[in-house]
């Protein structure tokens, strides 16, 4: 026999979703709480309940062609202990609809937490609504974030965050790790095993976990270090200082330098160039843009700096590498 739950004690949530939203970051989120809701594989909502919002009842097509059709319209926001606001694709240029903006405004203003799911965070800084808030995107969409976003206090090294009144979560499998932080809280340990055995998930990841991006293609099993490189990923033009970084990751400059030569047999300013030298390289190939213009947005003061760095990393000018690129 289940279990009865007073309406009050559930954990509601409402889901926004943006016009060619990632349906895995969704389903992954709505299935985390699904599982958590009932017993074993039971789907019944006990412990949870949800909703699909929309302005209309419009299907709302996902990135991969999926039609999701709204279960409910907008109704008191501060019903729902969360809103989640899961994003796509970013090429579209009105992924909500004006009525949706003001509606998530509403719900800032009632206090409810909102929570932006793959770059459903541009959404939610797009409405004023972030920018005294900490945002985790996708190293896949950091650089995008901070040209959108230039006053907003972005990362891209860890999984997901809960600051405060917001959240954000940088996709894909993490959406999962993040629903599970809320279950955990919200519910119990023991819905938030249940969801995960469901699911296969051997354990959810913290919200320090860091994404799984090596730049250089650099294998290495250290946490601190991976973050590092993700840091140096993130800060190709407006570079950070080597202290700066290892502060980041919370080493002192001696213990990251250390940590750099154990792992890379490199110091992490030499790793830092080759980061930056490699995004240039990209840029040469792939792009007309001017060569001075390439060594300003990697971080060097004047072309012949760059010249010089380029060419002692890669043994050739990158004058070369233009004239190789196909017309």
């Amino acid at each position: 026999m289940k279990l009865a739950v007073p309406e009050t004690s559930r954990l509601k949530i409402g889901f926004i979703l943006a016009r060619s939203f990632t349906l895995s970051a969704f389903a992954l989120f709505v299935d985390t709480l699904r599982l958590a809701s009932d017993e074993a594989d039971r789907s019944g909502r006990v412990f949870a309940d949800w909703q699909v919002l929309a302005s209309t009842r419009h299907l709302i097509t996902a990135s991969c062609g999926v039609q999701v059709a709204p279960t409910s319209d907008f109704v008191d926001p501060g019903l729902f202990d969360y809103i989640v606001v899961v994003g796509g694709l970013l090429n579209n240029e009105f992924p909500v609809d004006d009525e949706t903006v003001r509606y998530l405004k509403r719900a800032a203003a009632a206090k409810v937490p909102l929570i932006g799911v793959c770059t459903g965070t541009f959404i939610l800084a797009d409405a004023g609504l972030m920018k005294y808030h900490r945002t985790c995107v996708s190293w896949l969409h950091y650089q995008a974030f901070r040209q959108r976003f230039p006053d907003h206090e972005v990362r891209a090294d860890r999984i997901f965050n809960l600051d405060r009144t917001r959240g954000s979560c940088a996709g894909g499998s993490s959406a999962a790790d993040m629903a599970a932080s809320i279950v955990r809280r919200h519910i119990s340990e023991r819905a938030e095993r249940n969801a995960l055995e469901v699911l296969q998930i051997d354990k959810a990841r913290s919200a320090l976990h860091i994404q799984p991006r090596r730049p250089l293609a650099i294998e290495c099993d250290d946490p601190r270090l991976q973050a590092a490189l993700i840091m140096m990923e993130s800060h190709i033009e407006n570079t950070i200082s080597i202290p700066q970084l290892a502060a980041s990751v919370g080493l002192s400059r001696r213990q990251l330098e250390r940590l750099f030569m154990e792992q890379t047999k490199s110091s992490p300013a030499l790793v830092y160039k080759r980061v930056r030298l490699e995004r240039a390289k990209q840029l040469l190939l792939e792009t007309s843009v001017p060569m001075v213009e390439i060594a300003i947005e990697v971080g060097f003061e004047n072309a012949s700096h760059f010249s010089r760095a380029f060419r002692e990393t890669f043994g050739v000018p990158p004058s070369k590498v233009r004239s190789a690129m196909p017309n």
